[in-house]
């Protein structure tokens, strides 16, 4: 199969609201962004879908490979092939690539995050790190708001991925897995068994209240940080600080249901908000 259309079909059969940003993109930004959240879904699955720890270690093991030969230029995997073959999947820094990797690693390493410090790495290396890239993907040539630009995708990483962990708390947990900080869970009384058996408290809505607002803290700063003369070239960016802004706001009116469900927009509401923002960024 092409390598882009293998990519293609691989991000639309994600459902995720990545997808929708990319829709109004020129042909040649939308081959290379698309080619990069293919390589992304490719390495959540390893963990996601492996449920044996050594198999799971031994697949990264092949991507640390695979990107050292994207670097050589002698990728094989479609989704690899397909960011190389675009001038700026091309430019894209493999120890970044490497960076999203040894994040999908902490998964296999990691069960529970003691405090948000530790926390807060995972996030950089599983979140923030594809922000940066996929803020440089859409910048193209490095300009003169290279360091602000930065900043923000960091930031807007950061408050994509805790996004995630407030929608993902039910499911996690039937995972084995627990995101929130444990020191944070303490302070709240929540303990372990209340995530675990979905409990849904008092005292655990008060925690997912706390969460919630690092998160906003977290895209509140990514949006000051950018400068308004780079909006333009962020706008798939833009498009899914509006989708994941919304579907934090919902979490929280729903009265945070996390445990027993995983809130999601429509795709209707999804388009609505990318066709918005997009001509209003």
């Amino acid at each position: 199969m092409d390598a882009h259309r293998y990519c293609q079909e691989r991000a639309a059969a994600s459902g995720s609201s990545f997808y929708y940003s990319f829709v109004f993109l020129p042909t040649e930004v939308r081959r290379a962004i698309t080619a990069f959240y293919a390589l992304c879904r490719e390495l959540d699955d390893v963990v996601d879908e492996c449920h044996e720890r050594q198999l799971a270690e031994l697949k990264l093991a092949w991507w640390r490979e695979e990107i050292g030969r994207f670097a050589a230029g002698a990728a094989t995997h479609p989704a690899t092939r397909a960011l190389a073959d675009t001038a700026r999947g091309a430019s894209v820094q493999p120890a970044l690539l490497l960076e999203i990797v040894d994040g999908m690693a902490m998964d296999l390493e990691h069960a529970r995050y003691a405090d948000f410090r530790a926390l807060k790495l995972y996030c950089h290396r599983a979140a923030s790190v594809v922000g940066e890239i996929a803020a440089g993907i859409f910048e193209g040539a490095r300009g003169e708001h290279d360091r602000e630009v930065r900043r923000y995708a960091h930031e807007l990483g950061l408050a994509f991925q805790l996004t995630n962990i407030i929608r993902d708390v039910g499911e996690d947990a039937r995972r084995g897995r627990i995101y929130l900080p444990l020191d944070e869970m303490a302070r709240f009384g929540v303990a372990e068994a209340d995530v675990l058996e979905g409990r849904d408290t008092p005292a655990f809505r008060a925690l997912m209240q706390f969460q919630y607002e690092r998160a906003v803290a977290h895209y509140e700063r990514a949006l000051a940080t950018l400068p308004s003369a780079a909006r333009r070239a962020q706008r798939p960016g833009l498009v899914m600080a509006a989708i994941y802004r919304s579907l934090l706001d919902e979490i929280r009116r729903d009265g945070f249901p996390v445990l027993r469900a995983r809130i999601a927009l429509t795709p209707l509401r999804k388009l609505w908000l990318a066709s918005r923002t997009w001509l209003f960024p």
